[in-house]
């Protein structure tokens, strides 16, 4: 086989071109680009662990702000609670004052109109009981054809009263 004979002839001269070739390859991008490749890659890895540290700084304070906020509404909401009771006590104590006061017009009203009531009853009575005597009188004058005095008439009708 004649190519197997060129082999130690062409043998040196592909190892040269090989190694030329291979040493340019490294050379070229070895020591040439992939610096530039890593230093662009670990730039951006800084640029990004930068970023996001400045997330998490951010996400820290944005967490302090938040709890800040909460704390202070639910001090506000404590304070309005506590002013909502003690508007509702005042407004307790106040609606108190008033029902009594009320309570005590009321009861006067009440006693003043019971008192009226009374003397309205009594003088009814008293004029029932006149009202009744005449009557009285006059049914026995007319009936019987006796004669009563007015004063003998009132006490049978208050006794017929008293009795009833």
């Amino acid at each position: 086989m004649p190519q197997i004979a060129q082999l130690a002839q062409t043998y040196a001269s592909q190892i040269f071109w090989m190694l030329l070739v291979f040493g340019f390859v490294f050379f070229v991008i070895g020591r040439g680009m992939t610096p530039k490749v890593l230093k662009t890659v670990e730039e951006r890895d800084q640029r990004i662990a930068a970023d996001l540290a400045a997330a998490e700084a951010a996400r820290k304070q944005a967490d302090a702000q938040e709890e800040a906020w909460r704390a202070s509404a639910n001090a506000q909401r404590a304070e309005a609670q506590a002013l909502i009771a003690a508007a509702k006590t005042e407004a307790a104590k106040a609606t108190e004052g008033k029902l009594a006061q009320a309570s005590a017009k009321i009861d006067g009203v009440i006693a003043e109109a019971e008192g009226r009531i009374a003397t309205a009853r009594t003088a009814a009575l008293g004029e029932i009981e006149g009202v009744a005597a005449d009557a009285a009188l006059d049914i026995v004058n007319r009936l019987a054809g006796v004669s009563v005095t007015s004063d003998q008439a009132l006490g049978a009708v208050k006794g017929a009263l008293a009795n009833g």
